[in-house]
């Protein structure tokens, strides 16, 4: 399951898009708010953007510009242009892969898990931030002002789907399939256990009423 925002300014075709997706258990986000599109793209902390190039307020290349100035998200360009210059725009501006429409839905999902499955093995130190609290990726460290504690793996793997899901709720099913791809066996007491052991270590760096659960829900901070 990746998280993907998808930079679309055609409502059908953004819907659709979504709804093939979800389909495929991944995780949508878009806005309509394009005037500020770069900054929203980097505070969600996305798995992958699938991107426009014909935009409102900016160009697509004007967007993959600035987001790879500021982090290594994985770009795949989706656009009804179509010309080589364009192709060769968008790679030099540092688009992990470009996809004309229209496109065969199979195609445009082989592309997207291509992608997923080269820059999530592959990349490098990120560091996840939502209300102060810092979680590194690379170390599994989770830090507070002047503290710092460090998780077990499935303390972070449990924190790292919440803090990319910040302010949305988060399912147990969805937790505990997360947790499934670790060795252990996880059922739904051992998630409570983790969790209640995560809210713990959270509280250790002074930090209460931070993963919140939603009862019949599931948790979210």
């Amino acid at each position: 399951m990746a998280n993907i925002f998808i930079v679309e300014d055609d409502i059908l075709l953004r819907e659709e898009l979504t709804h093939l997706l979800t389909s495929y258990g991944h995780k949508c986000i878009h806005t309509d708010d394009f005037q500020h599109i770069v900054p929203k793209i980097l505070e969600a902390h996305c798995d992958l953007v699938l991107l426009d190039i014909q935009l409102p307020y900016y160009d697509g290349y004007y967007i993959c510009r600035e987001v790879r100035a500021k982090s290594n998200v994985p770009i795949i360009v989706v656009t009804s242009r179509n010309t080589d210059m364009d192709e060769l725009i968008s790679m030099n501006l540092g688009a992990d892969d470009f996809i004309t429409k229209p496109y065969h839905t199979q195609v445009l999902l082989a592309h997207i898990n291509a992608v997923l499955k080269r820059t999530m093995h592959a990349t490098p130190l990120q560091v996840l931030s939502h209300k102060e609290v810092m979680l590194s990726l690379g170390s599994g460290i989770v830090s507070y002002k002047d503290k710092q504690v460090e998780l077990t793996k499935n303390e972070q793997r449990i924190l790292t789907l919440l803090m990319r899901h910040k302010g949305s709720i988060v399912s147990r099913d969805e937790i505990m399939n997360e947790l499934w791809q670790s060795d252990e066996f996880i059922d739904d007491n051992t998630l409570t256990v983790n969790v209640n052991r995560l809210r713990k270590r959270l509280e250790e760096l002074g930090v209460y009423d931070y993963l919140i659960t939603k009862r019949g829900q599931g948790y979210m901070v």
